[in-house]
């Protein structure tokens, strides 16, 4: 069982390079912790995420650690030229020396694919079209590549990844029939949502699963199957839901924002996202209490969903920086330590 960390970087409140700042010295806790990977989201022009360019971050980080694996989860590919997004990927590999992993996805707001021009009903079609061009940039001399949206011919791949063939890819997905095809594809696959529907799509990825593609990550079978919460652990159960209620307010607030602007409910991992913290502890995407509790549900979970991987959100809305180290040295010693 691995343990990895998600960070939206949402806005705290702190000044912005205040913020930052706190943010490394954060990601070099969990790696003096243990976890396996640092893994963080690309939004735009919401408070929901603050490093909406995930490469010039990820850049910081690779600087700030020397053994934990990180990477986006995920970068937006219908947003980037594939060519450029190939190089990006090639230097950070070699910057953090072999620990960069790709997540990859299409974008699960309308609002945010429009303000950059791309249109919802084809991201689909243009996110297939840009892996398919990353993926074989990634591992040949010249990239030639010839669609709809995208095309190259004989391009020198002068910056080529240090890992082989690539950087491990992942996906993460809420949608039970996306679940099947990442497992048809052999990538490490993610999930989140209420106990129900992650089990649906963790099902469905187990039962399409082909065989790992990439770089092994030491999962057993093969890749990663994750479930993603948050994780707030205090030294009583009345501390950490102290610390958790405003904080998932502010998140929640964030994550909702721009369809609350818009009128419209959301997509499903919005719609999902209830607005109290207890609500979303019941429906088991927030694991909150003391190291006792707090390890006694994630042991529950892993056992109920069969995954090997869970991506804990520790840092998140307007939660003071000294609760966020405190629940990471927490959960290291009380539960990380105590479950193989």
């Amino acid at each position: 069982m691995k343990f990895g960390a998600f960070d939206h970087v949402d806005r705290s409140g702190l000044a912005l390079a205040d913020q930052f700042d706190k943010r490394l010295e954060y990601v070099a806790a969990l790696e003096e912790a243990g976890f396996f990977c640092y893994h963080v989201a690309e939004h735009h022009a919401t408070p929901l995420n603050m490093v909406p360019v995930p490469g010039v971050w990820l850049g910081a980080v690779a600087r700030a650690t020397s053994t934990m694996r990180f990477g986006p989860l995920c970068y937006l590919l219908p947003l980037y030229s594939p060519l450029r997004l190939i190089e990006e990927i090639a230097m950070l590999d070699h910057l953090s020396r072999g620990r960069f992993d790709v997540g990859v996805g299409r974008g699960v707001s309308p609002f945010e694919l429009n303000f950059h021009k791309v249109d919802p009903e084809n991201s689909q079609a243009i996110f297939l079209e840009a892996l398919d061009a990353v993926v074989r940039g990634l591992t040949h001399d010249e990239l030639t590549h010839d669609g709809p949206y995208f095309s190259y011919s004989g391009v020198p791949m002068e910056l080529r990844p240090l890992q082989e063939p690539h950087p491990p890819i992942w996906y993460p997905t809420s949608n039970p029939a996306s679940a099947a095809a990442v497992g048809e594809a052999g990538y490490n696959f993610v999930t989140l949502g209420a106990m129900d529907s992650a089990r649906a799509c963790i099902d469905a990825f187990v039962d399409n699963f082909s065989g790992p593609v990439g770089p092994a990550l030491g999962f057993p079978g093969g890749a990663a199957i994750g479930i993603s919460r948050h994780v707030v652990v205090a030294d009583t159960d009345e501390d950490a839901m102290r610390i958790a209620r405003p904080a998932y307010r502010t998140w929640h607030g964030s994550l909702t924002k721009l369809f609350r602007d818009h009128g419209v409910a959301g997509p499903t991992f919005a719609r999902g996202a209830l607005d109290t913290v207890e609500g979303a502890m019941e429906a088991g995407t927030d694991i909150v209490g003391s190291p006792d509790t707090v390890r006694a549900e994630v042991e529950r979970q892993v056992e109920a969903l069969g995954v090997n991987y869970m991506i804990c959100q520790f840092y998140f809305g307007d939660m003071e920086h000294e609760d966020a180290m405190r629940s990471v040295a927490l959960f290291q010693t009380g539960v990380m330590s105590r479950i193989g």
